[in-house]
C-alpha cells in the first residue's frame, strides 16, 4: 500500500495554498514535458566526489550552476550580535541561545582555530525578529552531543510569541544559516495526535523562511519511526511557500531518521544548489498512513517531501549511499493536489537504495495520485 495522507497534528489548516515565485516554478519546455528524453551527462558538473560521511568536503564539488541573489549568503559584515570575545571561552551554548533569541546578525569570534560548541539548551527563534542570520565563519560546529535539537523556529508556537492571527505559512520571521556545522544533535518527539514539532534534529522550522549555504550536517538524528516524521538534519513544515527554502552549497551525510534523513518537508518549496547528500538513511518503516503493526515511515533516504501544490528542484547536486527501507533511497517526492514537479537538473544520483518502491532509480515521484517521472535535464540518475 501507498498511502499518502497528510498529518497535521491537529492543527487547522487556513487559508489557500501560495502559488510559488519565479525561482521555483517550472518554466520553459523542458519542464512542462514529464521527463526530457535520454537526458545528456555533462561530466565537467558531474566529476567523482567524495562520499566518506567522516570528512565530507562542504557542498558538491563537482556543483558549479548559477545561485540565485535569494540563494546566496547574506551580508553580516555589521552584526548585531558577536558571540566569543576573540577565545573558546566565550563561545558557550547560553551565549548561542542568547543571540538567537535576541535576533539580527549573529557572528562569532571564538579564536583562530575550529571549535565545537555543545548545546546544552535549543537555541530558539523568537517570532518578533524579522530576520536572524547566524554564520560560522566556516569555523564552528554546533554538537547536540547526541541528546538534543540545536535550533528551533516555529510561528505557531505561542512560547515564542504570534505575530499574525493566522501562523501557518507565515511569512516573518526569515531564518538564516551559514558558514557552520551542525552535528550529533537528536530530536526524541514522537509523531502524535497531539505534536507538530517532531522531526527536525539539528533544525526545525515550522513557518516563515529558511536559507541554509555553505553548511554540513554530520551524524544528527531523529526518531525512529512515524509516517511523517522527518529531518534529521532539517525540518521545514508549513513554510511561506511564496518564497523557496534555500539549501545552497551544503553537505549531509551519516543523518538517520524515520524519513527524510537529510530535509524533510511539509508545505515547503525546496531548492537544492550545488550540495552534497551522502549515506543518510530513512530508518522507519511501515509507509505513510502507517500499515498495522507498523510505526510508519521508512521513506526518503535523504529527502522526504510531501503537501499539495508545491515543487522540489536539485540543481547541480550530487547524491549517492542514501538508503531508505520504504520508497525513494534517495528522494522521495508525493504532490497530493494542486500539482507540483521535481525536477531534476545538472546532479548526479546514483547508488541510492529503495527497499521496497521506487518509480526511478533511488525516487517516488507522485503527482496528484499518479506515478510520475522526475524531470531530468543533463543529470544521471541510476
Amino acid at each position: 500500500m501507498r498511502g499518502f495522507g497528510i498529518f497535521l497534528g491537529g492543527l487547522a489548516v487556513a487559508g489557500s495554498l501560495a502559488a510559488v515565485t519565479a525561482a521555483v516554478t517550472a518554466s520553459g519546455p523542458a519542464a512542462t514535458t514529464a521527463t526530457t528524453a535520454a537526458a545528456a551527462t555533462a561530466p565537467h558538473a558531474l566529476a567523482a566526489y567524495s562520499s566518506n560521511p567522516a570528512s565530507p568536503a562542504i557542498g558538491n564539488p563537482a556543483g558549479h550552476q548559477p545561485v540565485p541573489l535569494a540563494g546566496r549568503a547574506a551580508d553580516t559584515s555589521h552584526p548585531n550580535h558577536v558571540i566569543g570575545r576573540g577565545t573558546p571561552a566565550g563561545c558557550t551554548s547560553a551565549a548561542v541561545v542568547k543571540a538567537v533569541a535576541q535576533g539580527g546578525v549573529i557572528t562569532f569570534n571564538c579564536g583562530p582555530k575550529p571549535v565545537t560548541i555543545t548545546m546544552t539548551a535549543t537555541a530558539k527563534v523568537v517570532n518578533t525578529s524579522h530576520r536572524v542570520v547566524l554564520d560560522g565563519g566556516g569555523k564552528v560546529t554546533l554538537s547536540g552531543g547526541g541528546k538534543i535539537r540545536i535550533l528551533y523556529m516555529n510561528t505557531c508556537d505561542p512560547k515564542q510569541k504570534f505575530i499574525t492571527n493566522d501562523c501557518w505559512e507565515q511569512q516573518w520571521p526569515k531564518l538564516v544559516v551559514q558558514n557552520l556545522t551542525f552535528k550529533n544533535a537528536y530530536s526524541a518527539t514522537k509523531q502524535t495526535a497531539g505534536t507538530q514539532t517532531y522531526g527536525g534534529g539539528a533544525i526545525f522550522d515550522m513557518g516563515g523562511q529558511l536559507k541554509v549555504v555553505n553548511s554540513a550536517f554530520i551524524g544528527n538524528r531523529c526518531y525512529s519511526g512515524g509516517p511523517d516524521l522527518g529531518g534529521a538534519a532539517i525540518r521545514a513544515y508549513g513554510m511561506y511557500m511564496k518564497a523557496p527554502v534555500y539549501i545552497t552549497h551544503d553537505t549531509f551525510s551519516g543523518n538517520s531518521c524515520s524519513n527524510g534523513a537529510a530535509l524533510s518537508g511539509l508545505y515547503a518549496n525546496f531548492v537544492v544548489i550545488n550540495s552534497l547528500l551522502t549515506n543518510n538513511k530513512a530508518i522507519g518503516w511501515g509507509q505513510n498512513p502507517a500499515q498495522p503493526g507498523t510505526p510508519g515511515g521508512g521513506s526518503g533516504g535523504a529527502i522526504y517531501t510531501d503537501g499539495a501544490q508545491y515543487n522540489l528542484i536539485i540543481d547541480g547536486t550530487a547524491m549517492s549511499g542514501n538508503t531508505a527501507r520504504e520508497g525513494g533511497g534517495a528522494i522521495f517526492f508525493v504532490v497530493n493536489s494542486g500539482g507540483g514537479t521535481l525536477k531534476i537538473e545538472y546532479s548526479n544520483l546514483h547508488n541510492n537504495h529503495s527497499g521496497q518502491f521506487q518509480n526511478a532509480p533511488g525516487i517516488f515521484d507522485s503527482v496528484n495520485g499518479a506515478d510520475t517521472p522526475p524531470v531530468n535535464i543533463h543529470s544521471t540518475i541510476k
